[in-house]
């Protein structure tokens, strides 16, 4: 079994504790990385300084992320996957969220994995080798009413990361995006909150309803530990994978209603395609 070095963001609660326990079973080694490092104590203390380096970051804080990376790179000798795991998930209509927290909505989930993915870059290109697993969500792939601003930071996270994914293959580094579907892992109790505005009540009603509705049974966020492993010792990892069940069948119906659309309005993209040039 090949050891591996891990770089973890977000590795104090939901899924990212789960995944540092896993990691530091597997006799891996692991940087962690929280914004209270004393919330990783517990691991500190029960795997020592060999193999587990906590590190307080705030992940908004580009310049951070490289002190971050690089320390993790002196200590361990390199990093083998990045897993960008940091995030919250802002609810609200789009018009009630304020600039500020769309802002850190954006600075956190999409621009902190931009920053760490830029910082074991190098690294993993001199190597030839790496992997970058991006935490996506499934809202990544669909939208719904009153997280507009929050499924924006992930759709923005999918397409850097499916443009990374052919911008470095040449180097042996692959990109993966996980989408998880349904974990209570608190993400909502745990993030901010927008003002509620009564005439976006509608919307918040038809996103409960919808997540009543749809079917999805909340997985067991403990069991995607094996699944994150499993990403890694793949020698050709997807470019996107979901986590838990259920999905498939809502992303067939999201995917088909969307060319039924485009199909429906192509004389418009004809329209505006014109005559050829010189006819």
């Amino acid at each position: 079994m090949t050891s591996r070095t891990w770089f973890l963001t977000g590795a104090s609660r939901g899924l990212g504790a789960h995944w540092a326990e896993a990691i530091l079973a597997r006799g891996d080694r692991l940087a962690a990385t929280a914004r209270d490092k004393t919330s990783l104590a517990s691991l500190s203390e029960r795997y020592g300084d060999d193999r587990f380096l906590p590190l307080q970051l705030d992940v908004r804080d580009s310049a951070a992320v490289r002190d971050a990376v690089q320390s993790a790179e002196v200590t361990f000798g390199g990093i083998d996957v990045l897993v960008n795991n940091a995030g919250h998930m802002l609810t609200g209509a789009v018009e009630e969220v304020e600039e500020e927290q769309a802002r850190a909505q954006m600075d956190v989930n999409y621009f902190g994995a931009l920053w760490a993915t830029r910082a074991v870059l190098p690294g993993m290109r001199q190597r030839r080798a790496g992997r970058i697993l991006q935490v996506s969500s499934f809202g990544g792939l669909v939208a719904y009413p009153a997280l507009g601003i929050y499924q924006a930071s992930k759709w923005a996270l999918e397409a850097m990361s499916e443009s990374l994914a052919a911008e470095v293959a040449a180097y042996g580094i692959h990109v993966t995006l996980i989408e998880p579907i349904m974990f209570p892992t608190g993400l909502a109790a745990a993030s901010p909150q927008a003002r509620q505005d009564p005439a976006y009540a509608h919307a918040r009603q038809a996103l409960y309803a919808g997540a009543a509705a749809s079917g999805l049974t909340p997985g067991d966020p403990a069991a995607t530990a094996e699944a994150l492993l499993a990403l890694a010792e793949t020698p050709e990892p997807p470019m996107r994978v979901l986590f838990g069940t259920g999905g498939l069948e809502a992303l067939r119906t999201e995917y088909s209603g969307r060319l039924a659309g485009l199909e429906q309005w192509d004389h418009v993209a004809r329209l505006a395609q014109g005559k050829p040039s010189g006819s």
